[in-house]
């Protein structure tokens, strides 16, 4: 079993938590958080006794093989980069740095280091992805696809009363392209790889983060339409269209649904969905814990983990939005 220390003590690292524990590869054996009330708090749940408030006492920590990120995205690189060269296995929520090169020099660290860096990027590992991908040449030549994520953010409000919310704050490396509109990129690119050409826009707050964008990838023969929104909700489904159907997807982060839509006058809607476990971040435990015994970084997540972030910070630099860590 492999013993691992979580970094950050919200939401989303309890539901990461409560995910290895469904098949028990992953143990957690230590909370950080910025005050030790507030990691005892957590580990409280999980029934662990080894607490920290300084991110030196985990590096140094021998019990520790592996470190669940989830900070704000401003302190992804520096808190990973710190683990790696500790001899540490990183598991980081996206996004995992604020910009492409902090990015690659991750991955190169931790080759250096000889220790396995995944970026937490859930959808790319659900069963009903792996769906979507076998049942493209369905499509026959595909020619367009429409894929958003729009989602009015509850912190939006806190923003617009001015108590400038992390949300929206680039000082924290964050906003909708950097939130939810990574889905949508990182979607783009686990199918179809990298972009020959990114156009976008963007309708940027007085904080200076984006609060909804858009943005256009060209690829060969066919275009990517991307939308993504803090500010708004959509209802819409995701939609990939070749010559010979369309496939439609609910929700682009956890591909709840999955419809082929065959193009034959009077053909019907055929249900392509499959079974999925509950706690969407299981798949993304298990692979990383699958990494970690092979002693090997998967490949393929890496390059698509490299080339979102070449997307996003291409996408900011057109939309003009920029973060403190570009420095």
């Amino acid at each position: 079993m492999i013993k691992f220390a979580v970094i950050g003590s919200n939401w989303i690292t309890e539901k990461f938590v409560h995910a290895t524990r469904i098949e028990n590869e992953l143990s957690l054996c230590a909370v950080y958080s910025r005050t030790l009330q507030s990691a005892q708090v957590f580990a409280d749940k999980f029934s662990v006794s080894t607490c920290y408030d300084d991110l030196k006492a985990v590096e140094q920590d021998k019990n520790i093989q592996a470190v669940y990120i989830a900070s704000p995205n401003s302190l992804h690189f520096q808190q990973s980069l710190q683990m790696l060269k500790a001899g540490k296995h990183v598991i980081c929520e996206k996004s995992l740095a604020s910009n492409a090169k902090q990015v690659e020099l991750l991955f190169q660290t931790a080759r250096d280091n000889n220790v396995i860096l995944f970026e937490a990027y859930m959808t790319a590992h659900l069963p009903n992805f792996q769906v979507i991908k076998d049942n493209l040449p369905k499509l026959g030549a595909i020619r367009k696809a429409n894929i958003h994520y729009c989602q009015y953010s509850s912190r939006y409000q806190a923003y617009l009363d001015g108590k400038n919310p992390n949300t929206f704050n680039p000082q924290f490396s964050n906003g909708s392209i950097m939130d939810i509109g990574f889905y949508c990129v990182a979607f783009t690119v686990a199918l179809f790889g990298k972009p020959n050409k990114i156009q976008a826009s963007a309708q940027l707050l007085d904080s200076g983060v984006d609060g909804c964008g858009s943005a256009l990838l060209s690829y060969d023969g066919f275009s990517v339409t991307i939308d993504h929104s803090k500010i708004s909700d959509s209802h819409l489904n995701n939609e990939i269209q070749g010559e010979d159907g369309v496939l439609q997807i609910e929700r682009v982060s956890l591909c709840e649904k999955v419809h082929l839509i065959p193009r034959v006058i009077e053909s019907e809607k055929i249900d392509l969905s499959v079974a999925q476990v509950d706690n969407s971040m299981f798949y993304e435990s298990q692979f990383f814990a699958k990494q970690i015994k092979a002693n090997k970084m998967d490949e393929a997540t890496v390059e698509r983990a490299k080339i979102t972030a070449t997307v996003i910070t291409e996408i900011r630099r057109l939309t003009g939005v920029k973060f403190p860590e570009d420095n």
